[in-house]
């Protein structure tokens, strides 16, 4: 029991359910007794990962360890980690978790029913139709049902209640304020491109146990927009490296006034390679240096002008807080290699973001972070595959 090992288990219980599986592979799973049962959350990065106990997963049956799984994996299906809460309806600004933790729970279990583990002495899912909840439908949204909840019989608007036992999961560390808005979006990013490679995944394999109408509830979340300029400032602050210099008017607290204190400046040398080629048309463009603008307001960053070579003549500083034209000044093909040689080369920025209609085959490695930034048509049917950030410019 003590050696129990999650990851030992996760190609058998996930054998028959396609999409899922591609789910799981994006998802670290970490053991750890410090809470019941299990739960999902967003990391300081960005990403996701469930944690578990397990002495809890020990203990189950495999077919209601898979319905553990899938019950997770549904509250990042359904984007529950990182909505806003809502809020209590006098007006006292409280936060209504765990009513929102129950309504979340009753969504999700409707599909999957017959699959959890129920032993009140241990754990006792919410499942509408029964218990307290036995006058509520199966299968609508978290929001209706956290309109409908009752608050008199088994838990109340704040989760308690006698009679009812421990719950399913653990959901701590969802909503405001527990994850920065930049990082929040850029977990919604990277949910979006899994569950469009699990999509994927299920069209070629099948869908497993996952009923049509929630077939077209995943396919709708995937054309979900999230908030390119927030994912844009994560990059340049992850960016950021630290300029230290000498300077006698900050105090050197291990040695006041003997040696000279240090001054931190933080800067992000970014380098933005903007696809010049004729395929990239000239709305796009014009999209392009808007996202700029709007970037400038963070950072001074280098303009790398490229079609299927660097214009090294035409590369400029775009200063912090400036704007510039929307204009093309090269018409051939499309190289990527010519940008991401440059930067390789250069040996002096930290990021490269490409501006781009990715219609053109995949470049050389990188030795610094690279992310894509095209439209919502190319980013669709792009020329090559990366695991690379690829961001939509609305």
């Amino acid at each position: 029991m003590a050696d129990f090992d999650l990851d030992m288990h996760i190609l058998s219980l996930l054998e028959k359910e396609p999409f899922f599986a591609a789910i799981s592979r994006h998802i670290a799973k970490n053991s750890s007794r410090s809470i019941p049962t299990a739960g999902v959350r967003v990391s300081s990065e960005g990403f996701y990962e469930m944690i578990y106990n397990p002495d809890f997963f020990a203990k189950m049956k495999p077919e209601h360890r898979l319905g553990v799984l899938k019950h997770e994996f549904y509250h990042l299906v359904f984007e529950h980690v990182t909505t806003r809460l809502p809020d209590a309806e006098d007006g006292s600004g409280k936060k209504m978790n765990k009513r929102w933790n129950i309504a979340t729970d009753l969504a999700i279990n409707s599909y999957i029913v017959n699959e959890l583990p129920n032993d009140p002495a241990i754990v006792q899912p919410c499942i509408p139709g029964e218990g307290p909840f036995k006058d509520l439908p199966p299968k609508m949204t978290s929001e209706w049902y956290y309109a409908n909840l009752p608050n008199k019989g088994g838990r109340n608007e704040d989760g308690e209640g006698e009679g009812f036992g421990p719950p399913l999961d653990d959901h701590s560390g969802w909503g405001e304020g527990e994850i920065p808005e930049d990082v929040k979006q850029l977990a919604k990013q990277r949910l979006k491109e899994m569950m469009k490679d699990a999509a994927d995944d299920a069209n070629r394999k099948g869908w497993g146990t996952i009923p049509a109408d929630m077939q077209a509830e995943i396919k709708n979340r995937i054309k979900t927009h999230v908030d390119w300029k927030a994912i844009l400032r994560y990059f340049i602050k992850t960016s950021q490296r630290a300029n230290k210099t000498s300077t006698v008017r900050k105090i050197n607290k291990r040695f006041p006034y003997i040696h000279a204190g240090k001054r931190v400046e933080r800067r992000a040398e970014i380098a933005i390679a903007i696809d010049q080629s004729g395929s990239v048309h000239d709305e796009m463009l014009v999209k392009f240096f808007s996202a700029l603008d709007d970037l400038a307001k963070l950072a001074t960053f280098t303009v790398i002008p490229f079609d299927t070579r660097v214009g090294t003549d035409k590369i400029y500083e775009w200063k912090r807080g400036t704007k510039h034209k929307a204009e093309r000044v090269m018409c051939g093909g499309t190289c990527f290699d010519a940008p991401t040689k440059y930067v390789n080369e250069q040996g002096e920025f930290d990021g490269l973001i490409v501006l781009t209609d990715l219609q053109a085959p995949k470049p050389i490695p990188c030795t610094v972070p690279r992310m894509w930034m095209t439209d919502e048509d190319n980013a669709a049917a792009p020329y090559f595959k990366t695991n690379e950030r690829v961001i939509v410019i609305d």
